[in-house]
């Protein structure tokens, strides 16, 4: 039996327009790179004011309790870390805070999270920065983040 089906490639014109090959300027790539060592000098303090922001939603839940509010302004903290850690030379923050992430995804069950492992994971990403852990190779990082990711998936797993 032949397949009378033919496939047809339209021609690419946005690859065309931003420069050919995948659409990656070897230039810009080069001048933002440039423009984020520059800014390297505010990493810290900028990771620092994250930290306050994932403080006040810790400070919030114990004031207010642990509503479903409360709860996602958590998750959006932690996902923020998880997204900053690693630019702000932290893959560490990135791993925990995406281990948080985890616990909290699914926002119906959100509220089931113990908070225990909650606070531990703040604790964790407090600890690192303060102590300048910054990435999984430290053998205390390395311990800290496969200790929070097993809590977690036991979680997970109930």
């Amino acid at each position: 039996m032949s397949n009378p089906a033919q496939v047809i490639r339209p021609t690419n014109g946005l690859r065309m327009k931003v420069g050919g090959g995948f659409g990656i300027n070897a230039d810009a790539i080069a001048k933002a790179e440039e423009a984020l060592k520059a800014m390297s000098a505010q990493f810290g303090q900028w990771l620092n004011d994250e930290i306050v922001k994932l403080d006040k939603a810790q400070a919030d839940i114990r004031e207010k309790g642990y509503t479903t509010e409360t709860a996602e302004a958590l998750y959006f903290r932690a996902h923020d870390l998880k997204g900053l850690g690693t630019t702000y030379e932290y893959p560490l923050v990135t791993r925990i805070a995406g281990s948080l992430c985890k616990l909290l995804d699914d926002a119906a069950r959100r509220l089931e999270a113990p908070l225990v492992v909650v606070d531990a994971h703040i604790d964790a990403i407090r600890a690192v920065v303060r102590d300048q852990i910054k990435t999984d190779e430290h053998p205390t990082g390395r311990i800290l983040a496969e200790t929070l990711e097993a809590k977690v998936a036991e979680h997970k797993a109930r």
